[in-house]
């Protein structure tokens, strides 16, 4: 029975909150549940709190089940990771917090009240073994950075909980995500917001991949909504327990540049692929999210014209701002 009633609500725990997705993942929350019922946490406190906000190292365990406990915490979600391309410079330290803070989660889940947890998968599962186009939901698995390792040990852990002590854990396979409310910080789709920057402000892009190297794509909106809908839906119509394929656009930088030229025409662009290279090379071009379409109505808003288009606008207002 969820804890989560009128007179006991929710209360969120968003770890890894000063993240590309926490940050605006905590803004959607709290005005669905109340900014008092949505807890942020990270290692270090953001410039602007707009909410309760605690320290937290997601390896201190006894610390994690001290703020779920004091502020009766009944759903958490899960941000708190080092990124592909970041993971590859220190990969034991990597490997140990992506999944050991995600277990420590998943085992006071099974002896808490905790209702529900929410793990950020990602396409960096998947590897050379899987079908590049149209990559299906049920495929293989040998990703082949430390940061895909992690994940996908992480889907197999939350299936496990699931399974084993009935822990309502439930995941996405994120792909790319474009933002304009925070600065990348690690990920090999960043050039994909980079670019958004470097054109409003100097005209100019020098990009970390090849141009013709296509990924899978989603604007940030579509994501926190589909985060939102995973977890508020019922938990019948939730059947997968490991990440569900989910898909918004698939682009290459060529295709991306050409789009945002329809804004800023002076944009010149140069290609210096570095070793971010190699890891999209190992991922998929496009992504079957049928499952998730059918399952729990999943459904994109954004293609790449309309997040072209907002992506120009919003970031334009804060350099001119």
């Amino acid at each position: 029975m969820s804890n989560a009633t009128n007179n006991n609500p929710r209360k969120v725990l968003i770890t890894g909150a000063n993240g590309q997705i926490g940050q605006v993942l905590a803004q959607n929350l709290r005005a669905r549940y109340g900014t008092d019922n949505v807890i942020t946490s990270d290692i270090t406190k953001p410039k602007v709190t707009l909410g309760p906000f605690v320290f937290l190292d997601i390896l201190n365990t006894m610390r994690l089940q001290e703020v779920i406990t004091d502020h009766k915490i009944t759903e958490v979600y899960h941000l708190a990771a080092i990124l592909s391309a970041s993971g590859e410079w220190n990969p034991i330290k990597t490997w140990n917090i992506n999944l050991n803070g995600l277990l420590s989660i998943l085992d006071l889940a099974k002896d808490t009240p905790l209702d529900k947890v929410f793990f950020p998968s990602t396409i960096a599962v998947f590897g050379t073994t899987t079908p590049r186009v149209d990559t299906p939901q049920d495929t293989a698995l040998q990703p082949e950075t430390v940061y895909g390792m992690s994940k996908t040990s992480g889907e197999l852990w939350c299936n496990y909980y699931h399974n084993k002590f009935g822990v309502d854990v439930r995941s996405i396979r994120y792909p790319g995500i474009i933002s304009h409310q925070s600065i990348p910080a690690g990920g090999t789709t960043d050039y994909a917001v980079e670019v958004f920057h470097e054109a409003i402000q100097h005209n100019k892009y020098e990009c970390f991949l090849e141009k013709d190297t296509r990924l899978p794509m989603m604007y940030i909106d579509d994501a926190i909504r589909a985060t939102i809908e995973l977890m508020e839906a019922p938990a019948e119509k939730v059947k997968t327990r490991i990440g569900y394929n989910l898909s918004a656009m698939s682009f290459s930088p060529e295709e991306l540049f050409t789009e945002i030229k329809k804004y800023i025409p002076e944009l010149a662009v140069t290609y210096k692929p570095d070793f971010r290279q190699e890891i999209a090379s190992s991922w998929t071009e496009s992504i079957d999210d049928q499952r998730a379409r059918d399952e729990w109505q999943w459904s994109h808003d954004y293609g790449l014209p309309e997040m072209v288009k907002v992506m120009t606008e919003e970031i334009s207002k804060k350099y001119k701002a």
